[in-house]
């Protein structure tokens, strides 16, 4: 009887054994195909979420909202603390991703505007280099001719939220049936509002930072920013379930980047609180986990990143560098300034007051061209255009024509120190170089008084400053009365 149980038991340990290989066999095999269709080329995901503050994640310093999916990602990976796009607001934002450009040099430096119609963009740049493109989620990019992607799905509803959901469904069967090396943008259609209805929030339940500290006790605000919270932890179910799915049907060689277009807080602005963006990344055996970086970074970098690590560079034409090197671990400068650019024409409130910043590390320069203080340089003796120029100072009237701030000692910005004597040399190296860097992309404003140009698309093209919209009243003596010569007019859009 004895001899029959040793035998059992030992059939039993071969049993398990052959299993145990057989399931090791399937894993190997699994990760051989998974070699063999991807070669050496990473798979790249890059997950988009749309108008959240850098100030509202776990990983950056918020213990009030809830992001365990982006902090994972930082925790395995890499977390930038100086990642910045150039414009804050939707389509300029995501065109930098694209194209590697600047908005004034890609031509989509208004909301709802086009790209040059010349623009080589990543589909073309990455699918010569043998990945498909795919976008997943929100567009707002165009046209379609430059943003040709190999695949495109878009939003999806769903009842239980205020907004459209990312398509889940298609992005796990492609990553499950993944035949050649791809990169695919996931563009959430979260936090943005309209938020989540939430009952009962209190002060306690938001971070508060100095530039909204002042409603603490204003209950609207506070209903808004819970729901907005409540969105982003929306966003982050969506996120986890893409991470599922990468885990389970991706092998290691996968770049996995998360970041938010902009700030909502600071929309349309040059300030940090809307330039200033969420980056972290995973890659398995190349990004060593838990590390930081506080090199200055731009979404211009994204698209020579991508092409290099496809085995291509960037173009000599490309804004942005790669940031490779950090990713693999070693700290260098990748850009001595990062900049930006403010155009609030061609949005629903649509006043003419364009700005212009740039930033190194520690210093920032802000120009704001029609400010109240020089406005009467900037008018033209049109009676109907000045009344627009006028309309957009007095609607900013207290922003200054110039301000500086020392980021290190005042990260948000609060404290002009334009007129400080002691950094007049610093603020007249900024000037220099932002004037250098605005001729070189082409931009339309310069050192001169009285170049404030009315900006709209040809023909009835974009919003026109002369006409109502449900957040701006025109005077009926204004109303259309703008002709096509008092614009300057921009023939792509």
């Amino acid at each position: 009887m004895k001899k029959y149980n040793l035998i059992l038991l030992l059939f039993g340990c071969i049993s398990l054994t052959m299993i145990s290989c057989s399931a090791q066999k399937k894993k190997e095999q699994a990760n051989a195909n998974n070699s063999q269709n991807q070669s050496t080329q990473p798979y790249i995901i890059f997950y988009l979420s749309d108008d959240q503050d850098v100030y509202d994640y776990g990983c950056y310093g918020n213990e009030k909202v809830k992001t365990p999916d982006v902090d994972r990602i930082a925790r395995e990976g890499i977390l930038f603390e100086n990642a910045f796009t150039g414009q804050a607001i939707c389509a300029p934002s995501r065109s930098q991703l694209f194209t590697g450009k600047y908005p004034l040099k890609n031509g989509c430096f208004a909301n709802h505007s086009k790209v040059k119609p010349d623009i080589v963009s990543i589909t073309k740049q990455l699918r010569k280099l043998g990945y498909e493109v795919v976008l997943a989620g929100k567009s707002h990019v165009s046209p379609d001719a430059v943003f040709n992607w190999d695949k495109e799905w878009h939003a999806v509803e769903r009842p239980e939220g205020p907004r459209e959901y990312i398509p889940i469904d298609s992005i796990q069967s492609y990553f499950k049936t993944a035949k050649k090396p791809f990169c695919m943008f996931i563009t959430s259609y979260y936090p943005h509002s309209e938020y989540f209805n939430v009952n009962g929030a209190s002060a306690n339940d938001i971070k508060f930072y100095p530039f909204n500290e002042s409603k603490k006790n204003n209950a609207a605000f506070i209903k808004d920013k819970a729901g907005y919270y409540r969105s982003i932890e929306e966003d982050n179910k969506q996120l986890d379930q893409v991470l599922t799915a990468a885990d389970n049907y991706l092998g290691d060689n996968t770049l996995i980047i998360y970041s938010a277009d902009h700030g909502v807080s600071g929309k349309f602005t040059v300030k940090d609180i809307g330039l200033k963006v969420p980056f972290v990344a995973r890659w398995p055996k190349v990004i060593k986990p838990g590390s930081k970086s506080n090199q200055l970074i731009h979404y211009t970098d994204v698209l020579p990143t991508f092409m290099e690590i496809a085995g291509g560079k960037a173009t000599a034409d490309m804004d942005g560098k790669s940031f490779l090197p950090i990713l693999k671990g070693q700290d260098i400068e990748i850009n001595k300034y990062v900049y930006g650019v403010r155009t609030n024409q061609n949005i629903l409130n649509s006043e003419v007051f364009p700005s212009r910043m740039i930033r190194d590390s520690r210093y920032k320069y802000i120009r704001n061209f029609n400010s109240i203080e020089v406005v009467e340089k900037n008018l033209t003796n049109k009676p109907n255009v000045d009344f627009f120029i006028r309309r957009g100072a007095t609607a900013f009237k207290n922003e200054p024509f110039e301000e500086l701030y020392d980021l290190k000692n005042d990260p948000f910005e609060q404290n002009n120190l334009i007129n400080k004597p002691e950094l007049k040399e610093i603020k007249e190296r900024l000037i220099k170089d932002l004037f250098s860097w605005m001729t070189f992309q082409g931009d339309f404003l310069n050192n001169q008084p009285g170049t404030m140009p009315l900006i709209k698309g040809k023909g009835k093209a974009g919003f026109r400053l002369d006409e109502d919209t449900p957040r701006r009243k025109i005077p009926d003596s204004i109303k259309n009365t703008l002709n096509e010569e008092d614009y300057l007019i921009i023939k792509h859009w």
